[in-house]
């Protein structure tokens, strides 16, 4: 069993280990970019008590 630590107490972790391999992550800055842009544009119409607002 592996012993862990947090907040300044230890615990032992009671789940073996996946046995899963590393998966390597990718940044792909123009696909990154034209969806925050997508999302940016993509605000609702709000209500609340007859006041209209966006988010």
């Amino acid at each position: 069993m592996t012993t862990l630590l947090y907040r300044g107490h230890e615990y032992l972790q009671h789940k073996d280990p996946a046995d899963k391999q590393p998966v390597e992550l990718t940044y792909r800055r123009k696909v990154y970019t034209s969806r925050r842009d997508q999302a940016s544009t993509k605000h609702p119409l709000l209500t609340y008590r007859g006041k209209s607002y966006t988010k």
